[in-house]
């Protein structure tokens, strides 16, 4: 087996390995992906050292906020450093999940960097950091405004309507 065929295997393993244990919601299998020293991040900036820490964070919100919580990876980038070495970045969507309170937020969307290295022949997450992403609507129109075109979809639009057309929009 080639280094690039056994950094992608590994990185499959964990992504399949991460997702099981989420929708599952166990937290043991989900910080078994993780090294012994290893650092975690969730969206809110909270922070697990350990696989320990991770394994104890998890557990509570498993039992509550994601309880019923289904995630869902839907590309993932792979870029190894080093043959030991690899940075994953996993794009996910999340139904089901609650607030603290226990009200069902939207679907949600994320993006989760990863750092994955190899000591001896198991592969482990030593960094994970997880964010949201924004909203389907504010996440085109920020991609609006870095198109090369030079013009946004907006600034196109507006071009081929009249004054006007445009000021009756807001009567």
């Amino acid at each position: 087996m080639s280094p690039d065929s056994d950094a992608g295997q590994a990185t499959q393993q964990i992504v399949d390995a991460f997702v099981a244990a989420w929708n599952t919601h166990d937290a043991e299998a989900f910080a078994a992906i993780f090294a012994d020293d290893a650092d975690f991040t969730n969206v809110f900036g909270m922070k697990a050292r350990g696989r320990a820490s991770i394994e104890q964070f998890h557990r509570p919100i498993f039992e509550t906020m994601f309880k019923d919580s289904h995630l869902e990876v839907m590309d993932t980038q792979v870029r190894p450093i080093r043959p030991d070495v690899i940075a994953l970045d996993m794009h996910w969507s999340m139904l089901r999940a609650r607030d603290p309170v226990g009200n069902e937020w939207p679907k949600r969307h994320g993006l989760i960097s990863v750092v994955v290295a190899r000591e001896q022949d198991a592969w482990t997450v030593v960094v994970m950091h997880n964010m949201d992403l924004p909203e389907d609507g504010m996440a085109e129109a920020q991609c609006e405004l870095h198109r090369p075109s030079g013009a946004t979809i907006l600034q196109r639009r507006q071009s081929t309507v009249s004054v006007a057309e445009r000021a009756s929009r807001w009567r």
